[in-house]
């Protein structure tokens, strides 16, 4: 089976390649990969690679195949999977495999360390170690990007889920969120943090009264609350509030004033910028948790922390990189109740696009970059379609279908472009 995939020699050194998979063996299973999510971390896996340390250190002689947040179909089940899995399954994958038996152990994932499997390619040969660490999940929804957008949920999920708490003269920790406390999202309205608003809103079993929104591009949050409205979260008893910063004269005083001075009980910051951190640990509540979900590409960097709310305040500091496996199950049963993560996706590429969008994804704006790997299609907004359609006629009824849909890509919109656009 020959594939055609992006492949990481070095430091923003992407190729595509046609190459020949290997048979598969036994404890293996070859897929079709429909439909990848662009992440930061690719770009940071693109940036640093051998540095990185999920990157293998001889990727100039055996070159790993990128793109983690993906989904497609089973084509050939190795017989002692034949029990579990079967061809024509739809799948969605956990990366993190938190396995030793990989090319760089423990951190080992698909997308990072793997010669044969990765998001950005047409067929790939699923490990025995995906299988083994139940890192393989079935997908029974509609579609394949709310599969490919999955993992992202995941990491979102799996931070909220990382919040502790204390009690005083207590060494038992809460795990979670406060239920009904206060929470605030700092820069809250890129991709990830759309991810976070989603599922605090959608949540069933635990959900903040309070839910502040901060960034400082106010385009970018009138379009959330545009997504995930005041009224929505008013009618599963939240308080959300969507809050532009950058004309306050002191954020931190005011962010924490609209909680009546206390402060917020869980505060996550999603971008890795000092300012922004050092206002996270300013808003804190007694016993508030600070999660610093934004992973920085500098080893070195750092922001100032209150020690002394540490000592009498009680606050700390959490941190995850990405989820587990029952965050990615959690994901897709929300999806499957009725959690629709378009609201993420501003653009819609083909593999072609691959390279140049993750070399420079920090530069190109919006939200979450979607590629199908068996079409060709340069990297394309959602809101240009209207425009290119008045040329074209696949970008014309892709504009129609996404009207339909509140501007937002669908499995209407990805069934239809599958079926009419220019093929690899």
């Amino acid at each position: 089976m020959k594939t055609k995939a992006i492949r990481l020699y070095g430091k923003k050194d992407l190729r595509m390649e046609e190459f020949e998979l290997p048979q598969i063996k036994d404890d293996e299973i070859l897929a079709k990969v429909v439909s990848d999510s662009l992440c930061m971390s690719s770009y940071k896996a693109s940036s640093q690679a051998t540095d990185h340390k999920r990157i293998p250190n001889d990727v100039a002689e055996n070159p790993i195949i990128i793109g983690h947040e993906f989904a497609g179909e089973l084509v050939e089940v190795g017989s002692k999977w034949a029990s579990q899995f079967k061809a024509g399954d739809k799948f969605s994958i956990q990366p993190a495999l938190n396995y030793e038996d990989g090319p760089v152990g423990i951190l080992s994932a698909p997308g990072y360390s793997y010669q044969y499997i990765g998001g950005d390619a047409t067929y790939v040969i699923i490990p025995r170690e995906v299988m083994e660490n139940n890192c393989l999940l079935a997908y029974k929804g509609e579609g394949y990007y709310p599969a490919s957008l999955a993992e992202p949920l995941s990491c979102v999920i799996g931070a909220i889920h990382a919040n502790y708490h204390t009690t005083p003269g207590s060494y038992v920790h809460k795990m979670d969120i406060v239920a009904d406390g206060k929470m605030a999202i700092l820069a809250g309205v890129g991709p990830m943090g759309l991810a976070a608003i989603n599922y605090v809103l959608r949540r069933e079993d635990r959900r903040p009264s309070l839910c502040v929104v901060t960034d400082v591009d106010q385009t970018r949050l009138d379009r959330a609350a545009g997504l995930y409205t005041v009224e929505f979260a008013a009618s599963k008893g939240i308080d959300l509030r969507y809050v532009n910063t950058s004309g306050m004269q002191n954020a931190a005083e005011e962010l924490k004033a609209i909680t009546g001075g206390e402060g917020y009980n869980d505060v996550f910051v999603f971008a890795p910028v000092k300012p922004v951190v050092e206002q996270a640990d300013a808003i804190l509540a007694f016993d508030g948790c600070l999660n610093f979900f934004a992973g920085p590409s500098d080893p070195n960097f750092s922001a100032m922390v209150n020690f002394y709310n540490v000592h009498y305040g009680y606050t700390h500091v959490a941190g995850t990189s990405g989820g587990n496996t029952d965050d990615m199950i959690e994901a897709l049963d929300l999806m499957s109740k009725g959690l629709d993560p378009a609201g993420l996706v501003t653009h819609i590429g083909g593999l072609n696009a691959v390279i140049e969008a993750t070399n420079h994804l920090p530069e190109i704006p919006g939200g979450k970059k979607l590629v199908y790997t068996h079409i060709e299609m340069p990297l394309t907004p959602i809101a240009d379609f209207a425009k290119l359609g008045e040329t074209n006629e696949v970008y014309k009824q892709l504009a129609i279908i996404c009207d339909r849909n509140n501007g937002l890509w669908s499995v209407e919109a990805e069934k239809y472009l599958l079926e009419n656009a220019d093929k690899l």
